[in-house]
């Protein structure tokens, strides 16, 4: 009886403390709403679809919450300025008709002398 008590808590725990990591999807206007979570619950990716496809602001973030890209996706396509970031580094990616026109990497030290 005792070893069905513990296992019925431990699975009882065990649910409690288990993340949805389950896609939410929710519709605004024409656009469907969509964040994607990583294992450990925190959100992996959030952005819209407009008739199935991408489209409008991306954000990205790694499994410590922390924004590692963000772009634009116009129809299923990348389009515009694409950043992303790597430690130290921010990398801006230019995109024209989904490919890649140009990238620029800039670090911390660069971005703070911009900046004043």
């Amino acid at each position: 009886m005792k070893k069905a008590i513990f296992f019925m808590a431990v699975l009882f725990s065990v649910g409690m403390y288990s993340q949805d990591t389950e896609p939410t999807l929710e519709k605004v206007g024409e656009m469907v709403k969509a964040t994607y979570f990583h294992e450990n619950g925190e959100i992996a990716q959030t952005g819209h679809f407009l008739d199935g496809k991408l489209h409008g602001q991306w954000f990205m973030y790694n499994t410590d919450g922390k924004k590692t890209a963000s772009g634009k996706y116009v129809n299923g396509t990348r389009s515009g300025k694409w950043f992303f970031w790597e430690g130290e580094i921010l990398r801006e990616v230019d995109f024209a008709d989904n490919r890649i026109v140009d990238v620029k990497n800039w670090n911390q030290s660069q971005l703070a002398s911009t900046n004043r």
